[in-house]
């Protein structure tokens, strides 16, 4: 085992979830049913672990996933998930056959794309579902909301191919000002509007920003994302939903090295030592996720104390400046980041160098190993349509 790991706690993960079905009750009349969560765990779950994550959320009831790539479908199939898996990105035609296969909802947007999956499910005698993506103000994928109604029924008619739902995305949810994304869920409306048996489909639209700020757009289910992983999409949001950081990235000090005052640390000396101190080498770099953009500006947590990384972060290793009298032994732990508030986060790390904390953590790289805490058996055979 690596000295540099990252710890996922899936029963943190767990108490995220049902935090946020808590919300979600509470935003809906009693008398309606809550909205049904679709959790992103595209990415390998933002980093954490697609299968892993998977898994520990069924136990805390979502009910469907959603995937960027065929490929990342095709993996939660092969470890026995077998939820609704929506396929967020635009597939190449030659995938439409595995889409089939592995009974994914793709998000449609054309009548082209439909007729590829309505081939591929005639050759595997099966039926693929798909979702209308209606684009309202994103600009990446979806139809011109004056087009939907004439897709719909396009796809309608396609042979092996059922039209289950309906759904846009959010632009500028995660800001405090929902006005943008107000205009944006009047606009999907006024475009299902002219769609018939509209209320026999899946309508969804929420993501983590509009989970928090805005209620009128849970509708039939809500796409969830970085809230479940414990960091909220802006920084100004309103926090009605208690989270926490569920990934903690931790290494150990294995070198410690007392070096001179005016010493020249790391590639380039970008720092040089202003007194006699204790440098340790850390076995984390870039290569691992940990960016060199945080060279001489990230701290470390180190027996409850923070310190700083000085010079240049390496692909495999950093540096941490411990002062001359370290309270701190080699092979001590190291957290780069994590739920400890006595230490950064993800999204304090993300704030030094202008990113989010979906970056980074979904940045950690393959070659980290990820340990699991909170794992509970499962013994889960629900199967269920998108309908």
């Amino acid at each position: 085992m690596r000295a540099t790991r990252a710890t996922i706690d899936l029963a943190r993960l767990r108490t995220n979830l049902a935090a946020v079905g808590a919300h979600l009750r509470a935003a809906r009349n009693p008398a309606q049913p809550a909205p049904r969560i679709c959790l992103a765990v595209k990415a390998n779950a933002y980093g954490h672990g697609a299968v892993p994550v998977a898994r520990a959320a069924l136990q805390a009831g979502v009910s469907v996933f959603g995937v960027a790539t065929v490929g990342e479908g095709v993996e939660l199939r092969e470890a026995g998930i077998k939820e609704p898996i929506l396929l967020f990105g635009l597939p190449l035609p030659e995938e439409a056959p595995a889409i089939a296969s592995a009974g994914l909802t793709p998000l449609c947007s054309d009548a082209a794309l439909g007729r590829d999956l309505a081939r591929a499910a005639a050759a595997a005698g099966r039926t693929v579902e798909v979702h209308l993506k209606i684009d309202t103000g994103m600009e990446r994928i979806g139809c011109r909301p004056r087009e939907a109604a004439a897709i719909a029924e396009q796809l309608r008619g396609l042979t092996g191919l059922r039209l289950t739902g309906l759904c846009t995305h959010f632009a500028r949810s995660s800001e405090v000002d929902q006005e943008y994304s107000r205009a944006q869920l009047a606009a999907f409306h006024d475009a299902i509007a002219a769609i018939p048996d509209r209320d026999r489909l899946l309508l969804h639209t929420a993501n983590s920003g509009a989970i928090v700020g805005l209620p009128e757009s849970h509708l039939d289910m809500v796409r969830l994302g970085v809230i479940a992983y414990g960091y909220y999409p802006g920084g100004d949001l309103p926090r009605p939903i208690a989270v926490q950081p569920v990934m903690e990235l931790a290494t150990h000090l294995v070198y410690l090295k007392r070096v001179p005052a005016g010493t020249g640390i790391s590639y380039g000396h970008t720092h040089r030592t202003a007194a006699d101190t204790v440098i340790a080498t850390l076995p984390a770099g870039y290569a691992d996720g940990y960016p060199r953009l945080l060279s001489n500006r990230s701290k470390v947590l180190i027996r409850g104390r923070r310190f700083p990384v000085v010079g240049r972060i390496c692909m495999d290793q950093c540096l941490v400046d411990l002062g001359p009298r370290p309270d701190a032994d080699r092979y001590d732990r190291a957290v780069l980041f994590g739920p400890d508030p006595a230490g950064p986060d993800a999204a304090a790390l993300a704030a030094i160098i202008g990113t989010i904390p979906y970056e980074i953590t979904s940045a950690i790289s393959a070659r980290v190993p990820r340990i699991y805490r909170g794992e509970k058996s499962i013994n889960h055979t629900l199967t269920c349509n998108l309908r």
